[in-house]
């Protein structure tokens, strides 16, 4: 049975450099026998958490709880549970995330168990080894050796969202300098480098 990857984008410039890298990565995967899809977050109904804590009240032995709303996160996150691997992608805005990935991030609360009277959560995923492996990919347009000290937050937020589903980070990728030019594309040794990822996320 071929292994599926699942890649969560949160862009808002389809067809750029971060949706370029993980169609890369994707396209690498699917030539080593995986069935992918991509979400774009952009296209998503996906409401904001109001902290009410319903969905961590309902201690069961499913993965995660139920959230009150009606959206298309509950779809999402099947498919996330369903998958091998994951791929969570956003470019670097305000130092963080877009507000896209960081909607999708604060959704992913039903994966803990957080009763009224506890201290703090404990989440469903850290009773087991991570099933799951992750890759994390982020872009800014400030260079890269300087990105990764001054603006580290994407790479932060999205390893917890991986650790959060139960997965393992394998590889974190931060391209710099992407914002030269309004229609800058990807290099070629940058596509490669995309690419040599899929493997990681499928080997055993």
């Amino acid at each position: 049975m071929s292994k599926k990857v699942v890649a969560i984008v949160g862009t808002y410039r389809k067809g750029h450099i971060t949706e370029s890298v993980v169609s890369a990565l994707l396209e690498s995967a699917a030539e080593l026998g995986a069935e992918t899809e991509k979400i774009y977050l952009l296209d998503q109904h996906i409401e904001f958490c109001t902290n009410c804590r319903t969905c961590v009240q309902q201690k069961s032995p499913s993965l995660r709880g139920k959230c009150v709303h009606d959206d298309d996160m509950e779809q999402i996150l099947s498919k996330i549970d369903a998958a091998d691997a994951v791929v969570l992608a956003s470019p670097v805005n305000f130092s963080t995330v877009t507000a896209l990935m960081k909607r999708f991030v604060e959704r992913l609360i039903p994966y803990g168990y957080w009763p009224w009277g506890s201290v703090a959560p404990k989440m469903r995923n850290n009773k087991n080894k991570p099933k799951k492996k992750a890759v994390i990919i982020t872009s800014s347009a400030c260079p890269v050796f300087l990105a990764r000290i001054l603006m580290r937050n994407p790479l932060t937020v999205m390893k917890m969202a991986a650790m959060t589903i139960g997965a393992k980070v394998v590889k974190k990728i931060y391209y710099g300098t992407v914002a030269v030019t309004e229609d800058q594309k990807l290099s070629d040794r940058a596509i490669a480098k995309a690419k040599k990822c899929a493997k990681k996320l499928l080997t055993d």
